[in-house]
């Protein structure tokens, strides 16, 4: 009635094992007798007392395990373990037998002994999680829900219906009716009643009728709300014409009343008769109104007023009110900041700010020969100041990131070279921003001992990303791939012990290995075509210098310029024919292998090799 904490209660696996459902047991329920001795007889006063108060909560958890725990005593009375063996879903007592029945992520649903703390019976009640459970009212059937629904018999633990219609998870199972609309048959208990059920992510709450012919299976009538609800609260039907009263909170905190007799088919979703909000008045210095959210509802005994649970769900107001549901909307104005203890502005008081005086001296740390100029003004009102005009006295990020730049060429070490230390970081820089800039300066030193200290003092993790931006560069020019395979070298001489322990060595370095072999596969031809060419260019040099030395003014060759022209054509005819013996030559060897033939051949060949070049020159 207060709205206060009446008592609180911790499991001591609260970490490991959080509680994941609630349940109390029927208020009638006996507990089982004490182990002390002979249980004494309870007067008919004590029994009465006993009876009305609600004693045993059903906790379910999160590994799998069910607490049962006594509020009277305020103590673990008992755990049922072995059912489950992973989250509990929703837990529910038998209304007369004191048997409790649970369902799980396993799939499974577990009926248990509460006095011996046994598993009495467990079977398969879904190919995805259950997670939700109702019981009929006259306890012999059991409502489960994964994502379909399904009406077991308890006695047999068969299936007797079958209901289709939600996407996602059920949250929510209710039974909405007492007894059945038509009293003219004869009642089995079940057939003819009502029930509601609500899923995750839906916001429509679908009714469901329990038919004699099996063939129905969708729901009769559905309603509608905001949100995906969160809580679910209902008025049972115990008369014909005695409607069903709903009230729905949803997750963006609003509550919804529906109002109906249920009465069979029903096509379009039904709209809420009344929405209720709750929100703070708009006065003590902020001037709009903040809404607060509703976490739970509960009709009262006399179905006409309403439990209201709103606020923060540490501290909980729990208020009474009586509605007048004939309009369609209705804002209860409530000041939560007057009710509320918890004072959220208390932590943030620990920040404190220094006042610094315009006549006070500020030491920057800053590397040594390196300063900046320091501004000596308080420094809170000037960002104040440049929180509401952006971009006026104060200087832009790039302007001081310039100011705090270090140039590497600057930094001199004692034997006036850069500083290695320096180049590391920059390169690990360089690396993690994958700043194009900063890396070429770093990669295009060629300094054998500047290479090989960066590289032994880089940090490890940095080598594979060193060994990624220096494959992608081999794929460049040449020029640059030589000064990349000096990086390279290091890079696996200093640290080949870290990489032989890396797993996937081989597909990091995959497109490395193909890199070098296809620039080796072509090497062998270039230098032979090396060889060819610097054979051709020295002759051609050696034939320049001889045309130089004899004087120019000779002009007799010229006179017969047609007859060497033939000339060289016989010559050319003779150097095919050699071709032809030689060809047909190298076929006779083929046939007969003899030794005489392969010296000629070899005589002859390095003949024809003796006139080749002049041959070429003469072409060239």
């Amino acid at each position: 009635a207060g709205s206060r904490l009446q008592h609180e209660y911790v499991p001591s696996a609260h970490l490991s094992a959080a509680c994941t459902c609630l349940a109390w047991a029927p208020a009638g329920a006996r507990q089982p007798p004490s182990k002390d001795g002979p249980q004494r007889k309870k007067r008919k006063s004590e029994v009465g007392e006993v009876d009305k108060q609600l004693d045993i909560l059903a906790i379910g958890t999160a590994v799998g395990s069910i607490l049962l725990y006594s509020t009277v005593k305020g103590e673990l009375q008992s755990k049922l373990d072995g059912g489950h063996d992973s989250r509990v879903n929703c837990v529910r007592w038998h209304q007369d037998n004191c048997c409790l029945y649970s369902c799980s992520d396993d799939k499974h649903i577990v009926e248990w002994n509460t006095q011996t703390c046994k598993v009495k019976c467990k079977w398969k009640g879904d190919n995805s999680s259950v997670t939700c459970l109702c019981i009929s009212p006259d306890g012999k059937t059991l409502l489960s829900a994964g994502r379909t629904i399904k009406l077991w018999d308890l006695e047999t633990k068969e299936v007797y219906r079958h209901f289709t219609g939600h996407a996602t998870s059920v949250s929510s199972l209710m039974f909405t009716t007492v007894k059945p609309v038509n009293e003219s048959k004869p009642f089995d208990g079940i057939t003819g009643l009502y029930f509601l059920s609500g899923a995750i992510h839906d916001r429509l709450l679908s009714v469901w009728q329990i038919r004699s012919d099996r063939k129905e299976k969708n729901a009769v009538m559905s309603f509608t709300v905001t949100d995906e609800p969160t809580f679910v609260d209902l008025t049972v039907s115990e008369v014909k014409e005695e409607p069903v009263k709903l009230a729905v909170v949803c997750r963006d905190g609003q509550l919804h009343l529906f109002e109906h007799i249920l009465n069979g088919y029903c096509k379009k979703p039904l709209t809420s008769n009344c929405t209720i909000q709750i929100a703070t008045p708009g006065n003590d210095g902020d001037s709009t109104p903040k809404p607060v959210p509703i976490l739970a509802a509960a009709f009262c005994a006399d179905k006409q007023s309403l439990l209201l649970v709103y606020g923060n769900t540490l501290q909980p107001i729990i208020e009474k009110v009586s509605l007048n549901t004939s309009e369609s909307h209705i804002c209860l104005v409530r000041d939560i900041q007057k009710v509320l203890s918890l004072k959220t502005d208390a932590a943030l008081t620990k920040v404190k700010t220094p006042v610094v005086n315009s006549d006070t001296k500020v030491l920057v740390p800053g590397i040594p020969g390196h300063s900046t100029a320091v501004k000596t003004p308080a420094l809170g009102k000037e960002k104040k100041k440049n929180k509401r005009k952006p971009g006026e006295t104060e200087e832009s990020i790039e302007e001081r990131l310039g100011a705090l730049d270090i140039d590497v060429s600057k930094v001199k070490t004692p034997g006036g070279l850069p500083q290695t230390d320096s180049f590391a970081v920059l390169l690990v820089q360089g690396l993690e921003s994958n700043d194009a800039e900063i890396l070429n300066k770093v990669l295009n030193t060629r300094k054998e001992n500047i290479v090989k200290n960066t590289v032994a003092r880089m940090p490890i993790h940095a080598v594979i990303p060193l060994l990624h931006e220096l494959t992608k560069r081999l794929q460049g020019n040449p020029y640059s791939a030589s000064v990349m395979v000096r990086w390279l070298k290091s890079v696996f001489t200093l640290h080949a012990s870290y990489l032989s322990t890396l797993p996937d060595l081989i597909p990091q370095l995959g497109m490395l290995y193909q890199l070098m072999e296809s620039r080796v596969k072509t090497l062998q031809k270039l230098s032979r075509l090396h060889g060819r060419l610097f054979i051709l260019v020295t002759q051609v040099a050696a034939s320049q210098t001889v045309q130089d030395v004899p004087e120019v003014n000779q002009t007799a060759k010229l006179v017969y310029e047609d007859d060497s022209s033939e000339d060289e054509g016989s010559d050319d005819e003779m150097i095919a024919d050699k071709d032809s013996d030689e060809n047909w030559d190298e076929d006779e060897e083929k046939e007969e292998q003899s030794d005489e033939q392969d010296m000629t051949v070899e005589k002859e060949i390095n003949g024809d090799s003796d006139l080749e070049p002049e041959n070429e020159s003469e072409e060239e």
